[in-house]
């Protein structure tokens, strides 16, 4: 079978090396203008922060870096194989390759599997890398680029509802019981009214309830502050409310973000839209492999015709609306609308159809 796809070995290898090539330069290009107009547009408010300067800049650059390079590698694959495809058609390689014998689908066997490693290099690189940048550069945005906390696991800025009542954390270290509270501003509301507005620096839970301490309440009617001491609020609000109130699927690795859905499905929060991220950790990556497919119109059909430039924008024509159908169907399966599966699949697998009947009816 192995030869049957892949007959000279020579030809794959020449194949792969020009598609991975011209994707690479492709990529380096992109990351290169994209980070710039973005740090043209960032470092304001990095700077904004008294005593950062450079080394917050570059930080930023260190954190923003893998977020391009994970949203448009698979760009970068389908705009490397149209260039590739387009020069070897121009040259007249592809007809080369076909009177000695091979397919269509032999001479896109080896820019498929290259493809398919670049996937799996993708999938392991947002897994380890860009997970946890995205992870760290949201909670420093959080805090207006101010410095972070050492332990990359707490959460910072919790918002958490208590009836009409409302209470804010700075940042929240911990799991389940063990969880503790930092920075608390619980608002005391009656009917939408604000009453009043007690501040303590740290809380445990106690109970049913949170203990926290030393309290100062202000009262907005009077404009009066007083001391409390150490007081129980919010009592029926659990642990999981603070500490899975905010998961962020992008922030978070494969493995982390299925144990924070079951945590959550066991707490009995809805779950669809992570599940939906969830499996997008998989499908997302795997979108490489349709780019060869999907650009192959750009190879196919003699280059003096004069329609190369066309078949060209068809292959970027397809590639722009799958990643259309792909936001389209994430954005509808956060909402509800789409079951998980189906939002994060179904544009793959439709795309790998329209792929497949473009090249046969164009060439087979």
């Amino acid at each position: 079978m192995f030869a049957a796809w892949f007959p000279s070995r020579t030809v794959a290898l020449y194949l792969a090396r020009t598609f991975l090539v011209r994707s690479a330069v492709v990529l380096a290009g992109l990351v290169l203008i994209l980070q710039t107009l973005d740090l043209l547009g960032e470092s304001g408010h990095i700077l904004e922060y008294p005593g950062n300067g450079d080394r917050e800049v570059w930080r930023y650059v260190s954190l923003r870096t893998p977020q391009i390079i994970a949203n448009f590698l698979p760009f970068s694959v389908l705009l490397g194989t149209i260039i590739a495809l387009s020069q070897l058609n121009a040259n007249s390689e592809v007809i080369a390759m076909k009177s000695a014998g091979l397919s269509a689908h032999q001479v896109l066997a080896p820019l498929i599997l290259a493809a398919f490693g670049v996937a799996l290099l993708s999938f392991a690189f947002n897994d380890r890398v860009v997970s946890r940048a995205s992870a760290t550069l949201d909670q420093w945005k959080k805090i207006s680029y101010a410095p972070l906390p050492m332990d990359r696991g707490d959460r910072v800025n919790v918002w958490v509802r208590d009836g009409d009542d409302l209470l804010s954390v700075r940042k929240v270290s911990g799991r389940g019981n063990a969880a503790q509270l930092r920075d608390v501003t619980f608002y005391d509301r009656d009917n939408g009214t604000l009453m009043a507005i007690i501040r303590v620096p740290r809380g445990v839970h106690a109970g049913d309830g949170w203990r926290i301490g030393p309290a100062q309440r202000f009262d907005v009617a009077t404009g009066t502050v007083a001391n409390l001491g150490t007081i129980t609020i919010s009592r029926g609000v659990r642990p999981d409310q603070f500490t899975l109130s905010s998961v962020n699927a992008d922030g978070l690795s494969f493995g982390a973000l299925s144990r924070a859905i079951d945590d959550l499905r066991d707490a009995g929060r809805p779950t669809k839209s992570l599940e939906g991220s969830l499996w997008h950790k998989l499908s997302g990556p795997l979108s490489s492999i349709l780019m060869p497919l999907l650009g192959a119109v750009a190879a196919f059909g003699l280059a003096r015709s004069g329609k190369l430039f066309i078949r060209a924008v068809l292959g970027m024509l397809l590639g722009f609306l799958y990643f259309m159908a792909d936001n389209f169907a994430l954005a509808l399966g956060n909402l509800g609308v789409y079951p998980p599966m189906l939002a994060a699949w179904g544009p793959f697998f439709l795309f790998l159809l329209i792929g497949e009947v473009v090249l046969v009816r164009t060439e087979e």
